[in-house]
């Protein structure tokens, strides 16, 4: 068998070093590259890997274009997870949203085509969704982006489908829904909401939730993201090329109802505070996995309550 070398693009992030540690364990991949700048990454999470025979890592920002073609050489596939995340961030900082999140990504691409690169699998956001109200949420309807950060995540969509139409380009992309598990770190201003209840469990201090607690969202454990990453990377199925899939569990829970359960695994006692809503937070979020199950394989392989069970232990132990 011919092993594909795959480069990762933000790999020493909480998503994309769950992805090494799958990746190096695969045996249909040879060399792992990881290319990470560590403006919100952390050394910490790749450093088991580093003596590893099969890993490379380069450090360095996809926004320098010249560092994209060198990173691509050698490559087969590209599994790019670079990008400032949050909503809040994104208001705070839209010019340096939108010089990652799109520039970065137009490098990539860019760089894709100059290596020849087979295919590239790109993680893609359920805030592209934007204002749409239907429940579940469907690839094919979306409504319009309530944040920097989303019109950043749809931009990629549209650039890769005309990368794919003009170019020998074939892509994968993967609208995240909420992904929470290892290595999520619950420091720092735009924290995820369950490392922070996490972090208010362990701490024992009460938690803040924005809002009454009735929005709600469709949490993805890690495990479902990793296994949808190669099922995309790894598809032998023509028809599942040149696409955009949700990746999450197909389950809603409300903030309210995720308290209840971590209080429950954790053993805390403390009651939840509430503040007002988030901006560009939208009330529910929902997804259908159909088309990834049809043309990916793909399955929900930890659901919510037993993820949260497996976070727990992880943050408990590195608490």
């Amino acid at each position: 068998m011919n092993k594909k070398n795959v480069l990762i693009t933000g790999g020493a992030g909480f998503i994309g070093s769950n992805l090494v540690s799958a990746f190096m364990n695969d045996q249909r991949i040879g060399v792992v590259r990881v290319l990470d700048n560590f403006s919100t990454d952390y050394k910490r999470n790749i450093e088991e890997f580093v003596t590893h025979k099969n890993f490379e890592f380069i450090e360095g920002d996809v926004c320098d274009l010249k560092l994209c073609n060198r990173v691509c050489k050698d490559m087969h596939l590209i599994s790019h997870q670079a990008a400032l995340g949050s909503v809040p961030r994104s208001i705070k900082e839209p010019l340096l949203t939108n010089e990652v999140n799109v520039g970065g990504t137009l490098n990539i691409f860019n760089a894709a085509v100059n290596n020849n690169i087979e295919k590239v699998v790109f993680a893609a956001s359920s805030s592209t969704y934007g204002d749409s109200e239907g429940l579940p949420k469907i690839e094919e309807k979306i409504g319009a982006p309530l944040s920097p950060y989303a019109v950043t995540k749809y931009v990629n969509e549209l650039y890769a489908d005309v990368f794919s139409k003009t170019y020998d380009f074939k892509y994968i992309g993967l609208r995240y829904f909420n992904v929470f598990g290892p290595k999520q770190d619950p420091n720092g201003a735009y924290a995820a909401v369950i490392p922070l209840f996490f972090k208010a469990a362990l701490d024992n201090v009460s938690p803040n939730i924005n809002g009454d607690g009735s929005y709600s969202r469709d949490f993805t454990y890690i495990d479902n993201v990793v296994s949808a990453n190669l099922c995309a990377l790894f598809s032998d199925n023509q028809q599942s090329n040149n696409q955009i899939y949700n990746v999450a569990c197909g389950r809603r829970t409300d903030l309210n109802e995720l308290w209840s359960t971590i209080k429950n695994v954790s053993g805390a006692s403390v009651h939840s505070l509430h503040g007002p809503n988030r901006i560009g937070d939208i009330p529910h979020s929902l997804a259908s996995v159909e088309k990834a199950k049809r043309l990916l394989s793909y399955e929900v392989k930890v659901n919510v309550s037993e993820g949260l069970e497996r976070a727990y232990k992880w943050y408990k132990s590195n608490n």
